[in-house]
């Protein structure tokens, strides 16, 4: 019998479909399912694991982060423990009845770790299995991709396999390490803990470096002009010498603007814009991002559509087709997907496809493509919209190129220089198919020199410069790439990880005090892991380890080195450290001014409940305490109510992010709660459900009550918590 083990378990009845040589049984050892069939005249069961099976850890002497020595962690043994029970006892017992062994995950130095740890698995239980193992590589879950990666099986690399495992050791090793050091020194323990990284800190210094620079900016002022014309049809022109810098300057140009303009010159300029490229991981992350799906959803999703068979393998550097692969094939796929099988049919009636190449070309997996056709009703509104991306961009690097006109009209008013401009597209090309970020064309009325056109109204705008600009997650993963930090498939994850520590949040970035002073404090006393030098050198060893030009071990122990340099430098300097993070904890938890006395209103938590509250700085003397939500990081916004004057918050984490002011009584508030009731009840009432029994007419006296101890509550909270705590959760 042959044992064909996958990465989940979609994959796994998936290839027992496309290899079936008749009739599939499904079965389950306890509750993992597996597959038996026949396939070249050989039965096979094929099973799915739920990715590793096996994880590094430290022993468990080494559990104890306040009695454990951090420096201890750099040297000591790595473990496999098994993070899969069940499914590692199902490779197990199907693995004693094989005569031989197919790997069959995903095919990139993740998978073959995966696929080599359930091998040691399968061996532990049938030794005899090692003389016969073979690997299985394809980059779609079709019926034509897996069964040419069957009948064209290949040796397991351990070579990438050991790329993998450096990979996950060198970033427990760091990991465990600096947190632990960092979490010991700021005394932040539990669920409070302050991680580093060894791609997720020099990510946040790049970040908090932006911020600083945006906080240094000293804003210069200019101003604008625009005029508004007539000509049958309104247009807008500015000044032909865009920014004044001198305010005098511009009113007198502003002033000489007379009722008319003078038509001095008419410009057109035809202009072709190509296609784009093929989508590999990180454009399409990136253009994810730009239609507001987070990098680290976009690649779960794009997983569960492979997985599923809709789309290529997600994980690729690629930008170049292979000869390869059958277009044709593919666009018949595509004629029917609604919204889109016309632009396929189109395309299928071309003599000749010409696909745009991009600037990286790999062989391991081709850029990333629709693998079937896929329904609207079929799918979550979100896979829908990832799938139409993938869809799109792929009918759109076989479309023709766009054009476009350009027109540029110059024209005088009172001897002062206006220039008017508008953009049509004229040949839409892969534009009709790919509208992503398409601008509305920008039409102004056909004019011709010496013609003369109406002045209806002028403006002088103040303006000043601004900063440079936040990173959005899509132009960060591209930074990240320019620099070496992470990998196409890590990447969304490292993003991610910083908004769930609570050092960044929204979108744009924008870090917390707390992140930008962990950045600081990194920057100036461990300086290694704060660039991205260090960590783009270790990527450049792990991709020698998988062309087999260099050990695993090796590169492992030369990363210890440097942690011990790294470490040996925060030792010396534990006091600053603290010092500086903790500056930064303390204006997280600053909320803004108490309306009762003007001292700050900051984050503090009871020592008997655990509960978080605003508190009074001015205590004893103030004793004003607001609750605050249970769950979620709280970010001060610097902002008050308009209502109320209570400071602004917003709570991150759970559902979708919301604002609110602090006081629960704020009129505001209780207007947002009655509203919220109401919607509950008429829901009720749709479904035939009783209303709150009473039609809510506990809810005064409950308030009046509360409000009647609200003073003794105050006091008896602001004497138990003195500190400010973390806005983290």
């Amino acid at each position: 019998m042959r044992l064909i083990i996958s990465e989940k378990a979609n994959a796994a009845k998936k290839i027992s479909q496309f290899l079936a040589e008749g009739p599939v049984k499904d079965g389950k050892h306890r509750s993992v399912p597996h597959h038996t069939f026949s396939w070249k005249g050989e039965e096979c069961v094929s099973v799915g694991l739920k990715g590793h099976v096996l994880n590094p850890e430290y022993p468990e002497e080494y559990s104890n982060w306040q009695k454990v020595e951090p420096s201890s962690l750099i040297d000591a043994e790595i473990r496999k423990s098994v993070s899969e029970k069940g499914v590692a006892e199902a490779v197990r017992s199907l693995s004693k009845k094989a005569d031989a062994v197919i790997i069959a995950t995903d095919f990139d130095r993740e998978g073959e770790l995966i696929g080599v740890e359930a091998l040691s698995l399968a061996f532990e239980a049938n030794p005899k299995l090692i003389d016969d193992v073979q690997r299985a590589r394809f980059s779609a879950l079709t019926k034509g991709e897996v069964t040419r990666a069957f009948d064209e099986l290949v040796e397991v690399s351990r070579e990438l396999a050991a790329a993998g495992e450096a990979r996950q050791d060198i970033d427990l090793i760091w990991g465990a390490t600096l947190t632990r050091w960092v979490s010991r020194a700021t005394k932040r323990y539990g669920s409070a803990f302050l991680s580093v990284g060894r791609v997720q800190s020099p990510t946040l210094v790049l970040i908090s470096e932006r911020e600083r620079e945006r906080r240094a900016f000293i804003p210069e002022p200019y101003w604008e002009i625009e005029a508004n014309l007539q000509n049958g049809e309104a247009f807008t022109a500015r000044h032909a010498a865009g920014r004044f810098k001198e305010e005098e300057t511009a009113k007198a140009a502003y002033e000489s603007l007379t009722e008319t303009a003078l038509v001095t010159e008419v410009k057109e300029k035809s202009a072709t814009r190509p296609a784009p490229v093929p989508f590999n991981t990180t454009g399409f992350l990136t253009a994810a991002a730009n239609i507001g799906i987070s990098p680290s959803r976009a690649a779960r999703l794009a997983e569960d559509l492979y997985t599923d068979g809709y789309i290529s393998y997600p994980r690729t550097d690629n930008t170049v087709y292979p000869s390869s692969l059958d277009l044709r094939e593919v666009l018949g796929q595509l004629k029917k997907v609604e919204d889109v099988g016309q632009h396929a049919e189109r395309l299928l009636k071309s003599e000749k496809l010409s696909p745009t190449r991009g600037k990286k070309q790999t062989t391991d997996h081709p850029p990333i493509y629709p693998t079937g056709h896929a329904s609207k009703k079929a799918l979550r509104d979100d896979q829908w919209k990832i799938y139409q991306l993938v869809v799109r961009r792929f009918l759109a690097t076989l479309s023709t190129p766009a054009k476009t006109l350009r027109t540029t009209v110059r024209l005088e008013s009172g001897g002062e220089p206006l220039v008017a401009g508008g953009t049509v597209v004229t040949e839409e090309g892969w534009l009709a198919v790919y509208p992503y970020g398409r601008r509305a064309d920008e039409e102004i009325p056909k004019l011709s020199e010496g013609q003369e056109v109406r002045v209806t109204g002028t403006e002088l705008f103040a303006k000043e410069t601004q900063p440079p600009g936040r990173y959005g997650q899509g132009r960060l993963l591209r930074v990240m790439e320019d620099l070496g930090l992470g990998t196409k498939a890590t990447r969304p994850s490292i993003i991610q990880n910083l908004y769930d520590r609570g050092y960044v949040h929204d979108d744009p970035l924008v870090p917390t005090e707390t992140g930008m002073a962990v950045a600081q404090a990194l920057k100036d006393f461990a300086s290694e892991i704060a660039t991205h030098e260090m960590t783009s050198e270790l990527e450049q060893s792990m991709d020698e380890i998988s062309e087999g030009r260099i050990s695993k071990d090796s590169v492992v122990d030369r990363s210890r080195d440097v942690l011990r340099q790294v470490y040996g430098h925060l030792e010396s300097s534990q006091e600053e450290f603290a010092d500086i993070v903790w500056d930064g904890i303390r204006e997280d938890s600053v909320l803004g001014p108490c309306k009762k006395c003007g001292e700050n209103l900051t984050i503090r938590r009871a020592k008997k409940s655990g509960k978080r509250f605003a508190g009074c700085s001015g205590y004893p003397d103030c004793d004003q305490t607001y609750s605050l939500p249970p769950r979620g990081e709280i970010i001060p916004l610097g902002t008050l109510c308009e209502v109320c004057g209570s400071p602004e918050i917003k709570v991150v984490g759970g559902r979708r992010p919301w604002i609110t002011c602090i006081d629960m009584q704020c009129p505001k508030q209780q207007e947002k709660r009655a509203a919220a009731a109401a919607k509950k009840a008429e829901k009720a009432a749709t479904n035939g459900e009783d209303g709150p029994k009473g039609g809510g007419r506990e809810s005064a006296p409950t308030t009046q009550k509360r409000g009647a101890s609200k003073k003794t509550s105050a006091k008896k909270r602001l004497a138990e918590a003195r500190e400010p705590v973390e806005s983290t959760t």
